[in-house]
């Protein structure tokens, strides 16, 4: 059945080639040709993306924007400086549409991510045009493309308003046995990979090339760049063999509708149905029990822990079974003490006359009596962080209201493991922060051995969006060869192991708990050590890039004076 689906695809993928090459070699190509072109790179996008795609079309997406730009660089007196941007804008609009349509069950508000991630996008492209054009010509400089685009993609991991949820790395998310050396390279180094590969092969099909020439040399050197990687791969998946190092952990799914449900019932109620759960397969072997992401919901006050009954309950229950260990979501407080630097995040209490700080926070809960905590740092932008600054400050107000926390939340500025009174190093990844590879490398680099993700994937309902959420973890399992347990508050809950595969998946909205041993790993890769070294280079290269495009600039206008 795979095998004839497979078939099927490239059948396909050949039948758009031909459609291709048919638009590539017209002689005359008119503006509507463009968009078309345009469109098709759209669409071949999101028939290769997650959760449902074949990732080779993705070696042939950006082709369609190619030929767009090449066209537009020899006939530049037809076109205005920006018109690449105007021309792939339409193919990344459709890409980002096609797949994240989902953001809308949430709120129609955060669909702004498909217009400004496409304008992103088509930013990077002109910008690729005009280094191209001023600095190497109209036939050269294509190799420039990956660094300024692997530079978009680092940029966007790195800052507040983040959406790296289309970084072409993560197209293979679903077919993980082509990127095991993921812990070598990082998601970064799949973005390379689908680059160099698009601009092969649009070489094979450039204007005015002679194609059985090209059809040999570039497309030849394509393909082996396509199977040398995922043959390497295969060796490394099969050759990979666990380190025998178990602990025994639950993971819980209480399955509530955070629209009607979990922000709604009593506090005390969510943390019984998660204990409930646990109960039905606790033993005395059992190390972890791992709840979702908000699952306490009270007003916890971080200098008054003692105060919450939620907090109480599971250390009384931890202290019945004295080897537990309780990692949980919940929602708290933080007072900013007097002479303390005032953050952005922070909020006014007027009645009581100081700034505080709300955090989406993960608690480990054991015997010890301390409550270790990790505060959600790569915040869901336009739900967990909006601007603040200068004339934007007035968008803190529009932050959409999931669960009741409303405006930007704060931060942790360094990220630090979980340690268990027996020296188990835990990462604790709360949501949309498994979707960060460097990021969960630090905590790799500071002893973590295993890796726990808490969610809260309800929001967007039984679409595309929870599954593409849940293929992260085995992303971050091959990058950083750890174990991972998932619970999500209303599914996919599972466990990962380090090759990346997934076991134990539960249903979507069904109430479940999965117990499972995993392996802890303390050995660090390549990746995890170096982080998004692929990403930094880039930028450097891109600057020097950018530099030289203003350099020749200047030059042409004295020359034409």
């Amino acid at each position: 059945m795979q095998g004839q689906r497979s078939c099927k695809l490239i059948k396909k993928s050949f039948i758009t080639f031909q459609y291709l090459c048919l638009l590539a070699f017209l002689p005359v190509m008119k503006k509507i040709h463009l968009l078309i072109l345009s469109a098709l790179s759209g669409i071949l996008f999101a028939i290769g993306w997650p959760v449902n795609g074949f990732p080779a079309f993705l070696f042939v997406a950006l082709v369609p924007m190619l030929i767009i730009e090449q066209h537009i660089a020899e006939n530049h007196k037809n076109f205005s400086k920006f018109s690449v941007f105007f021309y792939t804008y339409p193919g990344f609009f459709i890409w980002n549409l096609l797949t994240s349509w989902w953001i809308w069950n949430s709120t129609p508000v955060a669909t702004l991510a498909w217009l400004f991630n496409a304008m992103f996008m088509s930013i990077v492209f002109n910008v690729y045009h005009i280094v191209r054009k001023n600095v190497y010509g109209k036939y050269q400089g294509y190799f420039v493309l990956p660094f300024l685009w692997i530079t978009f993609e680092f940029v966007h991991i790195n800052w507040k308003l983040t959406w790296a949820w289309l970084n072409l790395g993560h197209g293979f998310a679903t077919y993980i046995k082509w990127i095991q050396w993921y812990e070598y390279s990082g998601i970064l180094g799949g973005t390379l990979w689908v680059l160099v590969i698009n601009i092969l092969f649009f070489k094979v099909l450039k204007p005015g090339s002679k194609l059985k020439r090209n059809f040999i040399i570039h497309g030849g050197l394509a393909f082996g760049l396509i199977l040398i990687p995922i043959l390497i791969s295969y060796l490394i998946y099969f050759g990979y063999e666990e380190k025998q190092n178990p602990i025994r952990v639950i993971v819980t799914q209480p399955d509530l509708d955070p629209y009607s449900e979990q922000y709604t019932l009593p506090p005390l109620e969510v943390i019984n149905r998660n204990l409930s759960l646990a109960e039905e397969l606790m033993d005395d072997k059992v190390r972890f029990i791992v709840a979702p992401e908000s699952a306490i919901q009270e007003d916890i006050w971080e200098g008054n822990l003692e105060w919450s009954p939620s907090l109480t309950k599971l250390n009384a229950y931890a202290e019945e079974h004295p080897k537990l260990n309780i990692v949980i979501g919940a929602s708290t407080y933080r007072r900013i003490l007097e002479g303390e630097k005032v953050p952005s995040s922070a909020r006014y209490h007027k009645k009581m006359n100081f700034y505080y700080d709300r955090y989406n926070t993960a608690f480990l809960i054991d015997t010890s009596g301390r409550f270790q905590r990790h505060h959600k740092s790569k915040l869901t932008p336009g739900v967990e962080y909006m601007p603040s600054w200068g004339p934007l400050s007035f968008l803190e107000n529009l932050a959409i209201d999931l669960g009741g926390t409303v405006g930007s939340l704060g931060i942790d500025r360094d990220q630090y493991p979980f340690i268990t009174t027996d020296s188990i190093y835990i990462a604790p990844l709360i949501c949309y922060e498994s979707v960060y590879g460097e990021f969960t490398g630090q905590f790799i680099k500071k002893g973590a051995d295993v890796i726990f993700v808490i969610t809260n994937d309800g929001w967007w309902g039984n679409t595309p969006g929870h599954k593409q959420h849940l293929y992260f973890s085995p992303l971050r399992a091959v990058e950083t060869r750890r174990s991972i347990a998932r619970s999500a508050n209303t599914g996919i809950s599972c466990f990962v192991d380090q090759r990346g595969e997934i076991h134990q998946a539960t249903n979507y909205w069904e109430p479940d708990v999965i117990k499972q041993d995993i392996n802890l790993n303390s050995k660090i890769t390549f990746y995890s050590q170096m982080g998004d070294y692929i990403g930094r280079i880039s930028a450097f290269l891109s600057v020097i890039f950018i530099l030289l495009t203003i350099v020749f600039g200047i030059r042409k206008k004295k020359n034409l004076i």
